[in-house]
């Protein structure tokens, strides 16, 4: 089970956040700048001895409720506009969430991972984004915190402490959305968790983007790390 014990108990996995074609240049639909150039560092990361590998991938369905298509003008506007939802299990809660430009559909090559991306190395796939009434940035969990078969098809969490998983590194995109949601429900999971700079990038790369997310991580105790730093080298130390 999760342990944040220290090296003493280490089994690390690498979490490949959405690295799919709607995110990356030159076609995406929702494009993070530079989003393609991180694969080298992933494969790099890939190659190590992880003791799991698990990528994540937006599975949304054509009428989700983040899409601007979802929505009639003038409140429709990607980027601008946002939208409250509901929790599906409790009406009473609710969360603005943001309008984005339909992406990652179902079926579509915009759902694929990018073919630069080992994905021999990966362990298993978990798609998540599925439920249409409710948005799902992280890896583990709905923005309510709720897990469901309906959203995601894996239970990541599970599938992490079954493997007897200590320390979760995450990499991937966008990392002030669902890369920094899935390292801070990682750390909530009980797990010692890390984000690899190097091999991240956001929508917004700016101070109120990925450095407000680099804060909030900080804050959480989620650790900033590089990939020549120490905690990649303590993977590199079990080959």
């Amino acid at each position: 089970m999760a342990d944040s014990g220290g090296l003493h108990s280490f089994t690390p996995a690498l979490l490949v956040v959405d690295v799919q074609e709607d995110f990356c240049p030159p076609n995406g639909s929702l494009a993070v700048a530079g989003g393609r150039e991180i694969a080298p560092a992933i494969n790099g990361l890939l190659s190590l001895p992880f003791a799991l590998k698990v990528a994540s991938k937006d599975s949304h369905p054509k009428d989700h409720i983040s899409f601007d298509t979802s929505h009639a003008p003038p409140n429709n506007k990607a980027f601008e506009s946002s939208v409250k939802i509901l929790c599906p299990s409790d009406g009473s809660r609710s969360q603005e969430v943001p309008i984005w430009p339909a992406h990652c559909l179902q079926g579509t090559k915009g759902a694929d991972i990018i073919p630069e991306i080992d994905i021999s190395k990966l362990d298993d796939e978990v798609e998540k984004g599925r439920d249409s009434r409710v948005e799902m940035f992280s890896s583990f969990a709905d923005v309510f915190g709720n897990k469901s078969s309906e959203a995601a098809s894996l239970d990541l969490a599970a599938r992490l402490k079954g493997a007897g998983v200590t320390h979760v590194y995450t990499v991937g995109l966008a990392g002030d959305y669902c890369v920094k949601c899935t390292a801070l429900d990682a750390k909530k999971e009980g797990f010692e968790v890390y984000v690899v700079e190097e091999a991240t990038r956001s929508v917004d790369a700016g101070e109120k983007g990925w450095g407000a997310a680099k804060e909030e991580l900080i804050k959480a105790g989620v650790k900033i790390a590089s990939i020549e730093g120490p905690e990649v080298a303590m993977v590199q130390s079990m080959a």
